[in-house]
């Protein structure tokens, strides 16, 4: 194996090398309080780095797939959640191809890529206070194995417009020719949870049943090819990619469904969760500035930061609530172990449920709450945000907010849902009250 020569970008779940850049973006999370390339990192990649360094940890190394299975192993990343993409829209786009596409496995917290006989694995990670940090582990055989953070390369694509203008993920759907290079006249999709199945997938390896739903997965395009003349019924309900790919050159033979669906929940989930966290404390760190600056106590609340948090953190409350999901036409069935092993991590409340139970006959969850809430990423928001979302929470689930917004929402989930957070101790200061101005505002703000 070769060590990695020029980096374009750490990490993607399918994203275009060369999208526009804004540097204002990155500039603003460099400032304070944020200090994203400046700050040391505190997630799980980091803290292995710490112990394989010292030598407390060691990685074993396989002669064809390198270090694959023993990271995932020491960051505890199932190998079913495997999902397979072969567009070229990553770091290693020359060793990706429709015969051998490139395979992301995650946990809640982890996403690790890897190519057939790549340099490098790809690594990204939420981390609680910067969000989306990327990194690489070389595939050489090395006595001490070495995991690089990846800053600048990074975030010429995972720091823009197209992740909420904070570190974090693009889950893109393309339509993608036998060389996976994908067909950027033909234009592209996001892909998330609000996505319509149709655009789903794209450049993507997909295995399991979907009814009549068709998606783009497992679909070879040809230029000037586009949305309007897509023949659906090619790769449709594929349960086994022996047919199309050699499947020895991976952990699993299969490209889930359901872990596909579950990694575009993950993936926008965690972008949102970062931008409530940089967007709070910016507010704040403003505010204390203003305060400062005005001779006004240090916990002068102004409107503005109010309004700020409520900007901030709306989006996550709608997104990690379910709003304006696609609702499932068929039901949708698995091709892996994925499913059973996804569901059995909990927790669970008294009477036996959890946040990862799947429905995958109307909807994916059976309760819709993002499972995310588990997470530190989402546990250590500022204080402030962690107050908004819980009386948010409380007037969404207790049914004083029936805006069309959460109108998905029945009774019965939303009782269901507020009873499985205080079963399993995921309600975010529950008992805490939405802040509040301390003192009359300013005529100008």
């Amino acid at each position: 194996m070769h060590r990695t020569r020029f980096l374009k970008c750490a990490f993607s779940l399918a994203v275009f090398v060369g999208l526009p850049f804004s540097g204002s973006y990155a500039d603003d999370f460099d400032r304070e309080p944020i200090l994203y390339r400046d700050t040391a990192p505190d997630n799980p990649v980091a803290k292995l780095d710490k112990a394989l360094k010292s030598g407390s940890k060691k990685l074993a190394y396989d002669e064809r797939k390198g270090y694959l299975e023993a990271l995932l192993s020491a960051l505890d990343v199932p190998r079913d959640s495997q999902t397979l993409v072969f567009s070229k829209t990553s770091l290693q786009r020359d060793r990706i191809t429709a015969d051998r596409p490139r395979a992301l496995y995650y946990n809640d917290d982890v996403y690790i890529g890897y190519c057939d006989n790549g340099d490098v694995l790809e690594i990204s990670v939420a981390d609680p206070k910067l969000g989306t940090v990327f990194y690489t582990l070389d595939q050489e055989r090395s006595e001490t194995p070495v995991i690089t953070r990846q800053t600048d390369s990074c975030l010429l694509c995972h720091g823009g417009s197209q992740t909420q203008a904070v570190p974090g993920h693009l889950f893109r759907s393309v339509f993608a020719d036998a060389a996976g290079q994908p067909l950027l006249a033909s234009g592209s999709y996001r892909t998330d949870q609000t996505s319509p199945f149709e655009e789903r997938f794209g450049g993507w390896y997909v295995t399991g049943e979907t009814g009549e739903q068709f998606h783009l997965g497992n679909k070879i395009f040809r230029k000037k090819q586009s949305h309007r003349d897509v023949d659906w019924s090619e790769g449709h309900n594929v349960t086994e990619l022996e047919t199309l790919i050699d499947t020895r050159h991976y952990l699993e033979p299969t490209s889930d469904v359901v872990a596909l669906m579950v990694l575009a929940h993950q993936a926008e989930m965690h972008n949102r969760i970062t931008r409530a966290n940089f967007q709070t404390r910016q507010a704040l760190h403003y505010e204390a500035a203003l305060n400062k600056g005005l001779g006004e106590p240090p916990d002068h609340r102004w409107p503005s930061t109010t309004a700020r948090i409520k900007s901030a953190c709306e989006p996550l409350l709608e997104y990690m609530l379910f709003s304006e999901e696609t609702p499932l036409k068929d039901p949708i069935k698995p091709s892996s172990a994925f499913a059973k092993s996804f569901q059995s991590k909990g927790p669970f409340d008294s009477q036996g449920r959890s946040l990862r139970q799947l429905n995958l006959k109307t909807r994916l969850f059976e309760y819709p709450c993002s499972y995310l809430v588990y997470t530190d990423s989402f546990r250590q928001l500022p204080d402030e945000a962690r107050q908004y979302i819980a009386a948010r929470l409380s007037e969404i689930l207790d049914g004083k907010d029936t805006s069309d917004k959460y109108k998905h929402l029945s009774d019965k989930d939303r009782a269901a849902i507020r009873e499985i957070l205080k079963d399993t101790a995921a309600w975010p200061m529950a008992t805490a009250k939405p802040a509040e101005d301390k003192a009359a505002p300013k005529a100008a703000d």
